[in-house]
C-alpha cells in the first residue's frame, strides 16, 4: 500500500498538485459535520491542502470552520446542481473526493423525503458525474469515497451485518444512501473509476449535532446535572446500535483511498447496546444512579418504521486496510457527556 505522497510521485510530475508539489489535495462534501471536521483533521496532519464544500454564500457554519479549521479553503458548491459541483472539481483539481454530506438526520428524511432523496440520493450520482467529466472516464485519477450507512440494511436479514448482507431501509434516509451506495458500485465498474465506499455504523462525537439521539443525551445529561434542565425527553429506548468514535472511523475513509484496489468496507465496532444503555451509562458519568426519574418518552420523537437492531462485522476493514477503533463505548459516552458539561458550565 503506498502513502498518498508516494502515490502521486510514481505517477510521474503530470499529476502533482499545483501548490505544494507532491502534496496530495482533497475536497470534502459536508465539512461542517462531525465526520467532515475529523478528516480534515487527519488529512492537515498528513499533509494535504484540503478544500471543504460549502453550499450557500451566507452558510451559518462558514464562521465555525474559519475558526477551528482555518487551513481548509472553502468552495462553493451544492449537491442538488450539477455544474456547481464541476465547478468545484475542476477549480480544486483533487486527487480525492470524499463525500459526505448528506441530509442526515434520520428523523426528519420522514417529512422531507423528496428533499433527502435529492441530495443523499441523487447528490451522489452528480459527484460522481462531476469527477467522470472533469477527470475522464477510464482509469480515472481522482479516488472517490461515499458515506454508505449502517441504515441501508434497516429490517435486517443477517447477524452480523457484512458487505454481503442485503439491504432492507426502513427510512427514506436508508433508501436514499441505497441508491448512492449502488450508483458508486455502478461508475465504479462502468467506468474504471477508483470509488469506494465505507459502510459506516453509528458513529459518534462531542462534534455530533444536539439533533442526533446521543448528543441530545449527553446533553440533556450535562444540563441536569448542574441543575439547568429537568428531565430528558425521548421516543423509543429499546433500538440496539453498533457506536463508535467519529474520529476512530476517518481514518478508515483515508486508508479506502490509499489502497490498489477499490473497493466496499463495513466499519463497526462489532457490538451493540440499547438506547437506554446510552442513556444510563452517559448518567452514570456525572453519578446519577437513578436516571429513571429524569426520562420521560413521548410518542412523537418515535418513528413510523424503526430499525430495532444494527451491528457490523468489520473483519474485512481490519484484515485489508489494518483498521482498528481505539475508543470504546464507554470513553465514548464519557467523552460527549464531560465536553457537554463543560460547555453547558461556560455558558452558565
Amino acid at each position: 500500500m503506498l502513502d498518498p505522497v508516494a502515490r502521486l510521485l510514481s505517477a510521474g510530475p503530470a499529476v502533482l498538485p499545483g501548490s505544494l508539489a507532491g502534496m496530495p489535495k482533497a475536497l470534502i462534501t459536508g465539512i461542517t459535520g462531525q465526520d467532515g471536521r475529523f478528516l480534515a483533521d487527519l488529512l492537515y496532519e498528513k499533509g494535504y491542502t484540503i478544500y471543504g464544500l460549502l453550499k450557500g454564500q451566507n452558510n451559518p457554519k462558514t464562521e465555525l470552520i474559519q475558526r477551528e479549521h482555518p487551513y481548509v479553503e472553502l468552495v462553493h458548491g451544492d449537491l442538488c446542481d450539477l455544474s456547481s459541483l464541476i465547478g468545484a472539481v475542476e477549480r480544486t483539481r483533487p486527487d480525492e473526493v470524499y463525500n459526505l454530506a448528506a441530509i442526515s438526520f434520520v428523523a426528519m428524511s420522514f417529512n422531507q423525503a423528496e428533499l433527502t432523496a435529492n441530495v443523499t440520493g441523487t447528490g451522489v450520482l452528480r459527484m460522481l458525474e462531476a469527477i467522470r467529466i472533469v477527470g475522464g472516464a477510464k482509469d480515472n485519477p481522482i479516488r472517490f469515497y461515499q458515506a454508505s450507512s449502517s441504515e441501508m440494511f434497516g429490517k435486517v436479514r443477517q447477524t452480523p451485518q457484512i458487505e454481503q448482507t442485503p439491504f432492507y431501509p426502513r427510512s427514506p434516509y436508508g433508501c436514499a444512501k441505497v441508491f448512492g451506495h449502488d450508483i458508486t458500485v455502478n461508475y465504479r465498474e462502468s467506468y474504471g473509476m477508483f470509488a469506494c465506499s465505507g459502510i459506516l455504523f453509528n458513529h459518534e462525537s462531542e462534534r455530533r449535532g444536539l439533533e442526533f439521539v446521543t448528543r441530545k443525551i449527553t446533553n440533556a445529561v450535562a444540563r441536569i446535572k448542574l441543575g439547568l434542565q429537568d428531565e430528558l425527553v425521548l421516543g423509543d429506548l429499546e433500538p440496539r446500535r453498533d457506536w463508535g468514535y467519529a474520529g476512530d472511523y476517518v481514518k478508515a475513509m483515508w486508508l479506502m483511498l490509499q489502497q490498489d484496489q477499490p473497493d466496499d468496507y463495513v466499519v463497526a465496532t462489532g457490538e451493540t447496546y440499547q438506547v437506554r444503555e446510552f442513556v444510563r451509562q452517559a448518567f452514570d458519568v456525572v453519578g446519577i444512579t437513578d436516571w429513571e426519574r429524569y426520562v420521560r418518552q413521548d410518542p412523537k420523537f418515535l418513528r413510523p418504521s424503526e430499525v430495532d437492531l444494527l451491528v457490523g462485522d468489520s473483519s474485512k476493514a481490519e484484515t485489508v486496510l489494518g483498521w482498528k477503533r481505539e475508543v470504546s463505548f464507554p470513553d465514548l459516552v464519557r467523552r460527549m457527556v464531560e465536553h457537554d458539561l463543560a460547555v453547558e458550565s461556560a455558558n452558565r
